[in-house]
Parts: structure tokens; C-alpha cells; sequence
């Protein structure tokens, strides 16, 4: 029962970041950082209830190892600037409530989604060749000569808001590991 009640709270913080990025273009700390803390401290609570204080504290090292194995590859792409700082923070947020297991689960269906769509608009908008251009020259850029190298502007390059492909890919893990009553 507990499994189901952090799938269902996964489930309600990726609908409220997919609404908030889909709307306004970024996903509020509140959306983010308050479902991480509540993770945190939910893990604390019912490993206390079922195993006493060495339940809660290694509850809450799952959490946290959830968190920074759902934070690791987000980080880099932020570093990249490859996404945004609070699809960052959702990801993390998602690890923490749903631990290492089912969190890299969700964020894989959430790339997946992404993956899927990401062309669809892409063609629909009449950008697909100019972005697939623009991914060939910053995958070969680094190994080409000076001489060689095509500049890419930041004006050029696309941006998906990942909100939305998240809360499919939520739907998708909860679907695939529902245990109902």
C-alpha cells in the first residue's frame, strides 16, 4: 500500500509540472522542492513505523540515493544547457518519492515520450531537417577541425518543454506497476 501512495503522489506532482510547463514555459520550486522534501520525510516515517529509527534512516538513504540517481543524468544536460533547471528539480523530486528503482524507470519513459514527440512537432512546425542539422554539426564539432566547424547560435536551437513527455512517462511506470487493493 505504501508502493501505491508514492506512485500516486509521482503521479500528481508530474500532472502539476507538465501543467505549469505546458502553460507557463517553467515548473515552480513548489512543484519540485516540496514533493522532495515530503519524500524525504514520508521514507523517514514509514520505515520508523514498520523498523523503528534504523528503518527511518535507511528510508531516508533510499530516498536519497533515489534523488541522485534520478539527478545525475538531468545535471549534466542542465550543465549543457540541454534542459531546464526545474526539469531538473522534478526529476530529483520523483527519485526522492519513488526511490532509485521505479524513479530511473519514470525518467526513462519520460525521455522516451520526449523522443517520440520531439519530431512530430518538429516536422509539424517545419523544423526537422534545419534541428537534425544543428544535432549532426554539435555531435561532430568537437572532433573537426577549427577550420571545419559550423557555429551553431542558441537562436537555432529548439527547445521542448519536458514537463508534459515526464507526466506520459509517470503514466507509464504507474501503469506498468500498479498493485491495486
Amino acid at each position: 500500500m505504501e508502493r501505491l501512495g508514492f506512485l500516486i503522489a509521482a503521479m500528481a506532482v508530474t500532472a502539476a509540472a507538465a501543467w505549469y510547463d505546458w502553460r507557463k514555459g517553467e515548473i515552480p520550486d513548489w512543484v519540485t522542492l516540496g514533493p522532495l522534501a515530503a519524500g524525504l520525510v514520508a521514507h523517514a516515517v514509514l520505515g520508523g513505523m514498520t523498523h523503528g529509527a534504523r528503518g527511518a534512516f535507511w528510508s531516508v538513504i533510499g530516498s536519497l540515493l533515489g534523488a541522485i540517481a534520478c539527478g545525475l543524468v538531468p545535471v549534466f544536460l542542465w550543465w549543457k544547457g540541454a534542459i531546464g533547471g526545474g526539469d531538473v528539480k522534478l526529476l530529483v523530486a520523483i527519485g526522492a518519492l519513488l526511490g532509485h528503482s521505479l524513479g530511473i524507470e519514470a525518467e526513462l519513459y519520460g525521455f522516451i515520450a520526449a523522443a517520440l514527440y520531439a519530431p512530430a512537432r518538429l516536422a509539424y512546425e517545419g523544423k526537422l531537417l534545419r534541428t537534425l542539422g544543428n544535432t549532426f554539426s554539435l555531435a561532430f564539432n568537437p572532433v573537426l577541425p577549427k577550420a571545419k566547424r559550423r557555429e551553431v547560435s542558441p537562436e537555432m536551437m529548439t527547445w521542448l518543454r519536458f514537463g508534459p513527455p515526464m507526466f506520459v512517462g509517470m503514466c507509464v511506470t504507474v501503469l506498468l506497476n500498479w498493485r491495486g487493493p
